[in-house]
């Protein structure tokens, strides 16, 4: 494997390398005072550093559009909870190893379908789509840990050497392989086809996607764990993931929306995203706190107009 950033320019190290090292203090603090203090410090940088950058006039705008009906009073107490929740996230990465299923005192618990159990999923194609719901790093630890073959499917930070430590933050009780968004086609398909999971985050924006209705507006969305579905026959399974306090969280299981083939693949694949997007939807809605707001969900003006829309 290639050392993290082999191949940038002399600048792009030099930027790289000092925002890794910034990045890279404040982990070792989070390390340092443990996982319940890193995930209140975290919280508490959220709510009052966090809310303070840029990002927050997109959740405002979000926030607004999907939710016309409540006060600003409840739409900023959805963002504020949204805004402590990252910084919990973020402060988290550090300990990544201590979240399990298993033992005495579990910090992930999880629901399943009725008549489901863990090992019910083991040996069959399986999709767990979800989004950027509480710690969204919860879903493929626990099915990890529950002796599942899977692999995460990302898009790694910009950044080289915080993606290459974030990837190994992962591996230690999640999936040991990652697949990037841009370049899993194949090694997607071949780990269904071989009865494996996939843990797929499927709630950001694809200018290249489908346009699906998303909160009520039409929202640029993957088509991948559609056509994989249809063309593979894989069980999909939607995870909604919450904080219940602290590092603790929830995962409830439920099944996916059916897969059906009309033979039409363009039209298949059309409705069984939109289907996914609206269990999205509906995860959301349930608790809009938990999901992360900050996302370009929507098609830009600037996006019409390189789509000639």
């Amino acid at each position: 494997m290639s050392a993290p950033g082999h191949n940038l320019s002399f600048l792009q190290k030099l930027r790289y390398g000092a925002e890794a090292g910034v990045f890279f203090l404040f982990m070792a603090l989070f390390r340092v005072i443990g996982l319940e203090a890193a995930s209140a410090l975290g919280g508490w940088i959220g709510r009052h550093i966090f809310s303070l950058l840029p990002p927050d006039r997109v959740a405002r705008a979000n926030l607004a559009a999907a939710f016309p009906e409540k006060s600003a009073a409840e739409r900023d107490a959805i963002r504020r909870a949204m805004w402590d929740n990252l910084g919990r996230v973020v402060a988290e990465y550090p300990h990544l190893e201590k979240f399990s299923p298993l033992g005495d005192d579990p910090r992930i618990t999880a629901s399943y379908p009725p008549g489901v159990t863990p090992q019910s999923f083991r040996g069959q194609p399986l999709m767990f789509l979800s989004g950027h719901l509480a710690n969204w790093e919860m879903m493929p630890i626990l099915g990890e840990q529950y002796g599942l073959d899977g692999t995460g499917v990302v898009r790694p930070p910009n950044n080289p050497y915080i993606a290459d430590w974030i990837a190994r933050q992962r591996s230690l009780n999640g999936p040991d392989s990652l697949l990037t968004k841009q370049s899993a086609a194949r090694r997607m398909f071949a780990q269904l086809r071989g009865g494996k999971a996939l843990y797929i985050l499927v709630d950001q924006k694809l200018r290249e996607g489908i346009a699906v209705p998303f909160f009520g507006r039409d929202a640029m969305t993957t088509p991948a764990p559609a056509a994989l579905a249809l063309k593979t026959g894989a069980r999909i399974l939607m995870a909604a993931n919450r904080r219940t306090g602290g590092p603790r969280f929830h995962v409830t299981i439920s099944e996916g929306p059916a897969v059906t083939s009309t033979g039409d693949e363009a039209h298949d694949v059309q409705a069984l995203t939109a289907a996914i997007t609206a269990r999205i939807e509906d995860i959301v809605r349930a608790d809009p706190a938990q999901w992360l707001w900050i996302h370009n969900r929507w098609p830009t003006e600037r996006d019409r107009i390189l789509q000639g829309l």
